[in-house]
């Protein structure tokens, strides 16, 4: 290239309008970003945040409203004495100095009273432990009930007469009753768990006290024979008494002479 053409093509207009056409577009860029910043950050706003506590969720955000913040419900609670759906707590606090925009979370009151999982302390846990559990948590405790089991160990625990499981959501209003060994029972000592339906001492022995004796095959034959001695033994005296009736001679039996002893002779 030449010298004459490129000093035509610096000279020449297109070029000049497309670097005048970038330093404009680069200029509104910088100008936008610095006033649209400035209305995107409300710089140099501010307002103060009005007291919305103990308001009605409504009447927070049309208060809220008129002074360019937004409300978001973060958490609930329940006061019993405060109505429903009221302002329980807020952030930021009243009276602080912010920019419009900016967000308000605040806590409202329960329709009604919370209901909360039972924490695992059922024979798991001592009884000041498993109190300071459940107290933590909110749960009304009543007197405990002591039951036969180790001393000051959580055997069960009991609202409104019914047994209650970890997990089982409990409302904070009801009281619950905290079971618990009085130290009759060693831990370590087994228990024997009898079924009633099976083992029935009472029946077992009433139909002990009516059992029939059973007889034995051989005792009549025994009787028969015992009985037929006896007759034997007895024959001879009946079979005298019948001679007596019929005049029959008896013939008796001489005695045996027995020889005398024969003198010793002394020559």
């Amino acid at each position: 290239m030449t010298t004459t053409k490129f000093i035509k093509k610096i000279l020449s207009p297109y070029l000049w309008l497309n670097i005048l056409a970038m330093v404009v577009i680069v200029l509104l860029l910088c100008t936008g970003l610095k006033y649209g910043l400035d209305l995107y950050t409300h710089h140099g706003q501010t307002v103060e945040v009005p007291t919305i506590l103990h308001k009605t969720y409504n009447e927070a955000e049309d208060m809220l409203d008129q002074v360019h913040l937004e409300i978001v419900v973060s958490d609930t609670d329940y006061v019993k004495t405060l109505p429903p759906d009221c302002v329980l707590e807020q952030s930021p606090t009243p009276g602080d100095i912010v920019k419009p925009g900016r967000v308000v979370y605040v806590k409202i009151n329960a329709s009604h009273t919370p209901r909360r999982p039972l924490p695992d302390v059922i024979d798991n846990s001592s009884l000041r432990d498993a109190q300071s559990k459940l107290s933590a948590m909110g749960f009304l405790l009543g007197e405990p009930e002591y039951i036969p089991g180790e001393r000051e160990w959580v055997y069960g625990i009991k609202c409104q007469g019914k047994q209650l499981a970890a997990g089982d959501r409990v409302s904070i209003e009801d009281q619950i009753i905290i079971q618990v060994g009085d130290g009759r029972r060693d831990m370590n000592q087994a228990v024997t768990y009898i079924d009633s339906n099976v083992y029935d001492f009472g029946e077992e022995e009433e139909e002990e006290d009516v059992k029939p004796v059973k007889s034995r095959p051989h005792y009549k034959r025994q009787t028969e024979v015992a009985e037929e001695r006896v007759v034997s033994d007895a024959a001879p005296s009946s079979v005298s008494a019948v001679s007596t009736k019929l005049d029959i001679p008896t013939v008796s039996t001489p005695p045996a002479v027995t020889s005398a002893p024969k003198p010793v002779v002394n020559e």
